[in-house]
Parts: C-alpha cells; structure tokens; sequence
C-alpha cells in the first residue's frame, strides 16, 4: 500500500467527539417512539428455587399495565438464548428468556410487565406473587466439581459442564529435569464489566410487512439479528438491528440476552413499540460477570532461571448458564500460558462448572488477563525462590527477534516480537537500577516500597475463522459519491473506542481527500454488509484492514476510468494526494471528476461498471500478539494498608499506530479497569447465592483520585498478519496492569516474608498480612 500519510500516524482528535460532549449523541433511551409501552421485569430473589406458582392478576389490574408475561406465555414461542461456543462433550443447557419451571440465580427473569410508562411497570413487578420453593445453592466452583454436590442441572447429573485440555511438549521430563518446582495456588476474582451505559432494548414490529426494528447497545449489530431472528423464528431478512452510540461494552455486550428477544415477541403480541433500560441493580445481577477462575500453577524451572515446563490445573466458574461465548473464554487463557517466554512444555486441564450465580463471559481481555496474570504472579515467586531478579529471570526467557514467528507450547504462532526492546525501554523510563537503591534506603527507614514488573504479550485481531464459534473475518464498503465526498460501511461496531475518526484516516490518507469528507457508518444491519463485530482488539487490525483493502479497489477501479479520461494507459497512471496524473502526458483528473464521471456515466469505458464502490471481506491468516512492559511502583501504608501507587510507566507494543492520541486512550482506560482488579473490585455471593455487591455502593469501582499518572511510550514492531502492520490495544493496558500492581504490592510486603495474596489487594487483606 502507496500512499501519502497525511493523517495516519497523527494524533488527530476524535471527529465523534463533538456530539458526545455536547449531549446529541442517540443511545437507545435517547430513541422516542410514538406509543412506546415499558417493560419491566420481575427477577428472583432466590439463587436456586423451584416455582411454585405465580399470580399475575394483581399486576394485570394496576393502573397503566398493558400486559404481564411469565415462563409459561413464551414456553414454545421463543427460543432458548444462544451459545455459539463449542467444546467436546460440552453441556448446554436450555436457557429460557423467562424463567420456567425453578430459578437458578439471583436476577434470572421470572415475569415481565408491560405498562404505559416504566414506572408504572415497575409499581406493577411488585404485586406479581410468586411461590417458590428454596432448593440448595452452589457458590463454591471447587465444591460444584464434586460428585456430592447438589447438582443445578438435574439433566446432566453433575454440576461440570466442560473438562477442557490443552498444550504440547514432554511435561514429565521437564518436571523430572528440574532443579525446582515452584507452586502457586491462584484466584481470579468475578469482576463485573460496569459500562457507563447499561443495557438498554428497544423492539418496534410492523405486522402489515411482518418486520421488526431492533435498537439494543450491543458490540455485535449482526451477529445478534441472526441470532435473535432465530429465537422468534422470523426470517433474518425481516429483521433490522441497529447499535446506535453504545455507551462502553468492555465484552458484556459481545453478547445476546434474554431482553433482546423477549422485547422483540412482546412487540410482535402488542403490535406496538417496547422499551426496556436496564437498571444499575439488574446489570450488576444479569448482566454478564468476568474472570471467576480458580487454579494451582506448577512451574518446573533450573537454577540458573530457565524455564523447562508449566502445568496448570484450574477451575472455571460459568456461572447457572452459558452466554454467547462462556465456554469458550478459559480456552483463551490456556492459549496464551507460555506469555512472553519460551516454554518448551505446558499443560492446562480446565474444568468449567455451574453455579447458581450470573453467567461469566468475555470481559475486557476475556482469559488473556487470567494468562497474563497467571504467568507474571509466578514469575516473581520463582525469582524469589531463585533470589534471581525478576527482571533479569524475565529476560533470559524471552524468545529473541529472530526466533519470530515464534510456535509456543500452546500451539500458537506468535507472529513478530522484540520484548528486550519494551523491557529495556521501561527500564529507562523509571531507572530501574536506581530505584531499586531507593527502594533498599526505603527499607532501612521502615518504609515499605515496592516494585512491580509485567512483561505481558496477547492475542488479538481475534481472529482466523476457523478459530471462532461464529467467522473471524470482517466487512467494509467504501463509496466514492458524485460529489467526490466518501462513505465507509464497516462490520465493526465502535462503542467509545474512536474508529470513526482512525477509519476516516485510513480512507482519507489513501485517497487523498481530506478527513471531514469521510463518512463512516456502522451498527445498522439494514444499511451495512453483514459483519462480525467489535471485540478482541479486533477493530483496526480486520476492520480497518478490510477498510484499506476495500479502497484499493475503488482507487483501481478509479485509476481505469481516469486512464480513459485523460486517454493514457492505465499502467502509467499514477495516483498521488487525490489526482490521477498521465504518463507521459501530464494529462490528470481529481479523484472527485472521476467520481462524478463514474456516476453520470456519459464517457465510460465499455467493459466499466457505473459508479465507484468495493466491497472488501478480509479473513486474517493468524491472530497479531502485541506486547509490553508496564513497572508499577508503589508505597503501603504500615499503619493502614493503604496503597499508594508511586509511578506508573507503561510502554506497549501494538505494530504501526493509525492514531497515537487512540492508542493512548486505549492504554490509559485498560490499565484503570487493570488497577481496578489488582486492588478494589470483586463480585461477592454469599453462601446462599445472594448478590452482596448488587450496587455502586458496594462494588469498588475506583474513582479518578485513585489513578495514578500514567508514564506511556512504546515501540513499534510491525506485523505481517495484515497490510496496516497494525496489532491492536484496546486491551493491552488490562491485560499489563494488573500483574505489575499485584508484583509491586507483594514485593513491597518482602520484609514480612509473604509470598502471595489473592487479588484483590484490599487495605484490610494486606493490614492482616503485616499484623499476622
């Protein structure tokens, strides 16, 4: 690709931006329908119960109610919600959008009330009795796994819903040729995705043309009409989704609900528009969980450092049911268990088990953070078993640049790679060598500080599609208008992550136009060509790889007819900064005369097509595996256990960057969701399966005062896998934070001898620690 960057590589601010700050954006709530009815929904307090009965007819004689369903109205009418994920000998059970028969965790959807306005709906959800029967709960996933526990599922007999394996190489020789087997035992707590914007569904059917309109704040516009035109069993043709702004999804909706399709029948019973937002409450309760594993790692290494192999013996917690993808995310993290270093050995045995809380699904780096964690937790106990320093254990591990593309014991294929250059960049940046002197005067003074380090590389551009449940490639039309303006139809389905702006970039750098006169549209299933979606760090790597491939086209097709214009052969023409110039004439036409002569078609070649569009669909070759270093320093609070984060330097690795200002904000973001698992959030049940952290109050969220400044930079090491050289970032920060602030609190705690505590890192948890 031959083209003037003007624009790609700027930081050039985000064209979207205008509107959201000024309060036009349109999110689904936003979206005012003539005779719009409510929906609210009455949800189980119970974790696991068997219904008894329900009595709806004080609800259906409340001021307002339209309409009030429950498990038996839909039972046979509409389907169960989907799981696309496929594993051997996986169990799926039926998932019904109300509930029917018994509740399996607290939020399940037991009855709906449709209302003239959402407050009457509501009012109405509290005179709907329901007699239930309380049955045993399961919260523990390590008790779920065992033959005499209460069984959820009573179809299968047992609570395990997979048993997945993975890795290659001699792991019994590597363990037999070891100096040392250092030993972890390993929590990834539930942590609840938390988007600004909750859920939100908006239904509108027609039944003269038998179609529907669907409005949901989803990542995945098109998968979701296909799944959802299944579930009410209307033709896919019929039905329109549009993803209009979404206010944040980080993975919880890479996803199709209940709502979606419960909302879609009732509109096709009242003939009539219906809404349903989601409240803070539901989304905390029914709206898909994070992480949940729970394992013990064993790493066989010599005493010089050398890693020989890894075992992991972990247990997946999916929650009562499985969402699009549940099963499919603890295969991620034993994808990606050899991290940044070589292993010639590995081997992970997952068992994923039903419990009666929320389903777990894809949140922000989806089994990679789980990985990244994993790997860099037991880095550091093995240097402390070694008194190695972990950064020199790290680096002797490394593959080196010329061992790229670098096959792990994972199967994977990691495509290019120069983790010395990060490393020793971040190394620079915070002075290592000093601040290790600062940190043993420290000491001396009774001052507990620490320094921790993450030398992290993930998957991304997800992906090939023979590696996904549902297609991996992606989807773009650019359209050259008479007037020369450009429009950009794409697959993916930007929700705060800027591709408007870095698409716009792509297109306008090569066509030589300038930024504002491109367009680009996405999320809307009846205007765009069918697409896969936002999620994997996937955007720019195969959207806007698809977006480049997609105008190269439409300057080929373009150079054809300028070539005819100006009577020059095509082969001489070259195209620079929008002009189509002769050789060796020095006759040359714009890009925009062309466009207009394409579209009036007066002086066209014979074998030309009128007007100037392509469609491009591109399928990757293999996933793109950008990397980084990120060193966190912090400073505990003996008397407290507070944790103050002293520096926080990042430098990451994501190939070429269309948009540095993107990149930055990617990183900035993902490192906060990052420090968030390290030291505050957690979703908490208690032993009878009720939510304890159903709100904000409860629910650690960090607030702006408790980020730290972030020092970022990077390095560039560009990919094959696509013609951009791009990587992908948007999980980069999550996936690198987490360990480093996990490291440097517990090696702040190495004068009390502590080798280990479970995230997350709260004052009292590490009080206890000092005070033990």
């Amino acid at each position: 690709m031959s083209f003037l960057a003007k624009y790609i590589g700027q930081k050039v601010k985000r064209t979207e931006d205008p509107r959201l700050i000024q309060g036009l954006g349109h999110y689904v709530d936003d979206i005012k329908l003539a005779d719009t009815l409510h929906v609210a929904i009455l949800r189980s307090p119970y974790a696991h119960a068997k219904i008894n009965s329900i009595n709806v007819e004080g609800a259906k004689q409340a001021p307002g109610v339209m309409a009030v369903y429950t498990g038996n109205d839909v039972e046979g009418k509409v389907g169960y919600v989907p799981c696309a994920a496929a594993l051997p000998e996986l169990k799926v059970p039926k998932y019904p959008v109300l509930a029917q028969g018994k509740v399996i965790f607290v939020g399940q959807p037991v009855a709906a009330v449709v209302a003239t306005d959402k407050y009457k709906a509501r009012d109405a959800v509290d005179l709907i009795e329901v007699d239930y029967d309380p049955l045993d709960v399961v919260t523990d996933p390590e008790r779920a796994a065992k033959p005499d526990c209460p069984v959820i599922h009573e179809e299968f007999g047992t609570n395990v819903a997979f048993v997945h394996s993975a890795g290659t190489g001699d792991l019994e020789a590597a363990f037999k040729q070891a100096d040392k087997i250092v030993s972890q035992r390993l929590n990834h707590p539930r942590l609840a995705p938390i988007a600004l914007e909750t859920r939100g569904v908006l239904a509108q059917y027609f039944p003269g043309e038998q179609q529907m309109n669907l409005w949901s704040s989803t990542q995945i516009p098109h998968l979701m009409r296909t799944q959802v035109a299944i579930m009410l069993g209307i033709p896919e043709n019929k039905l329109r989704v549009v993803a209009p702004e979404v206010g944040g999804g980080f993975g919880s909706k890479l996803n199709v609900y209940a709502e979606e399709a419960l909302l879609g029948w009732i509109s096709m019973q009242l003939h009539k528009p219906v809404k349903w937002i989601e409240t803070r409450r539901e989304n905390m309760a029914a709206t898909i969980h994070g992480r949940a594993q729970v394992g013990t790692v064993d790493v066989a290494v010599k005493n010089d450092g050398t890693l020989l192999g890894l075992k992991y013996n972990v247990t997946a917690d999916v929650g009562a049911y499985h969402q699009l993808l549940t099963p499919a995310i603890p295969t991620l993290t034993g994808l990606m268990l050899s991290g940044a270093y070589k292993i010639p050995a590995i081997s992970m045995t997952c068992t994923g088990v039903f419990t009666n809380k929320m389903s777990t699904d894809a949140y922000r780096g989806a089994g990679r953070p789980e990985a990244t964690y994993l790997i860099e937790r037991i880095m550091d106990r093995i240097a402390q078993e070694l008194k190695m320093d972990p950064v020199e254990l790290r680096r002797k591990n490394f593959p080196q640049p010329s061992e790229f593309p670098f096959g792990t014991a994972t199967g994977l294929f990691y495509d290019s790679g120069d983790y010395d250059k990060a490393l020793n960049k971040a190394l620079e940046i915070v002075d290592y060598k000093k601040l290790r002197e600062e940190q043993k005067a420290a000491r001396a003074q009774g001052r507990l500080m620490g320094i921790g380090v993450s030398t992290y590389v993930e998957i991304c551009a997800i992906g090939p599609s023979a590696a996904t449940p549902a297609g991996g490639w992606e989807s773009a039309t650019v359209r050259v208008e008479p007037t020369g303006k450009v429009t950009v139809l794409t697959g993916i389905s930007p929700h705060g992550q800027g591709e408007e702006t870095s698409f716009a970039q792509i297109v306008a750098d090569m066509l030589g136009v300038d930024l504002n006169d491109v367009l680009v549209i996405h999320g809307d299933t009846s205007i765009v060509q069918y697409g896969i979606g936002t999620f994997g760090s996937r955007g720019i790597a195969i959207g806007g790889t698809a977006i480049a491939m997609a105008t190269e086209k439409v300057v080929a097709k373009a150079r054809k007819l300028a070539a005819h214009m100006i009577g020059a052969d095509e082969e001489g023409i070259t195209f620079e900064n929008g002009k189509f110039v002769g050789s060796p004439t020095d006759k040359a036409v714009t890009l925009q005369e062309v466009a207009l002569s394409a579209h009036v078609a007066h002086n066209i070649p014979t074998d030309f097509e009128p007007g100037l569009v392509a469609t491009h669909f591109f399928e990757p070759k293999n996933f793109t595996f950008p990397f980084g270093t990120h060193i966190c320093v912090v400073e505990l609070d003996k008397d407290t256990g507070d944790v103050k984060i002293l520096r926080y330097v990042a430098v990451d690795d994501c190939g070429k960057q269309i948009n540095p200002l993107l990149v930055a904000g990617q990183v900035h973001g993902g490192i906060a969701q990052g420090l968030a698992q390290a030291l505050y959030e957690e979703v908490v049940y208690d032993e009878n399966g009720q939510l304890l952290t159903g709100e904000l109050m409860d629910y650690a969220v960090p607030k702006a005062h408790q980020l730290p400044r972030y020092e970022c930079d990077h390095t560039e090491t560009p990919t094959d896998v696509n013609p951009l050289g791009v990587k992908g970032v948007g999980e980069a920060g999550t996936i690198g934070s987490t360990p480093a602030i996990a490291n440097a609190v517990i090696d702040a705690l190495g004068p009390f001898g502590v080798q280990h505590i479970d995230l997350p890192l709260r004052p009292e948890k590490l009080w206890r620690a000092m005070n033990n």
